[in-house]
């Protein structure tokens, strides 16, 4: 359970950067080159390309190169990490909020 929180943490810590989601939000139209992901970033390659690695670390993205050409895609299956996570979320707060409706429930119909 510890490794499964340590890799959810990696997710986040990667999509916390604006730059990253920017990528991931690409990336979900298709694969494409890091090329044609840099054009819209105003930073230098370089520094784009750290983005690609910390995308590439937390397993959101794959990499392939191909003669000199880098292409991203992402990897979906990852994303069932964060919907996992979210949906027990949704679900625990759901349950709070019906216990704090049947209690305010109970309340009014005591007074």
């Amino acid at each position: 359970m510890a490794n499964h929180f340590a890799e959810l943490d990696g997710v986040f810590a990667a999509l916390a950067d604006p730059t990253r989601r920017g990528i991931v939000r690409q990336l979900g139209r298709g694969a494409a080159s890091v090329g044609e992901l840099a054009r819209s970033a105003p930073i230098a390659l370089p520094s784009f390309m750290k983005h690609i690695r910390a995308l590439e670390a937390s397993g959101l993205v794959i990499t392939s190169k191909t003669g000199r050409v880098r292409r991203c895609e992402l990897n979906r299956g990852r994303f069932a990490l964060i919907d996992d996570w979210l949906s027990d979320q949704r679900r625990l707060w759901e349950e709070r909020t019906d216990r704090l409706e049947a209690f305010v429930t109970d309340t009014e119909e005591d007074t």
